[in-house]
């Protein structure tokens, strides 16, 4: 699974979508675009989301390994 930077950067470039156009067509600033490509850490979700509707998805939970993360941590 990509992490979400990725994942949008990709999907923009298949779509032969330059970072200016993203922004626009999704009806964020070209400054989030460029956070969210860059995986700032704290990103408004609602924002995420209007982009993301222009690729067919939206947030959403994602299960963990917990026990990955358990004995990662220790």
């Amino acid at each position: 699974m990509l992490p979400l930077n990725d994942f949008v950067k990709t999907k923009r470039k298949e779509l032969g979508l330059t970072q200016k156009m993203l922004a626009d067509k999704s009806g964020v600033g070209l400054r989030f675009i460029r956070e969210l490509e860059n995986a700032k850490p704290s990103l408004q979700m609602n924002k995420v989301n209007q982009v993301l509707m222009l690729f067919g998805y939206k947030l959403g939970p994602v299960p963990l390994n917990r026990k990955k993360m358990i004995y990662e941590n220790s």
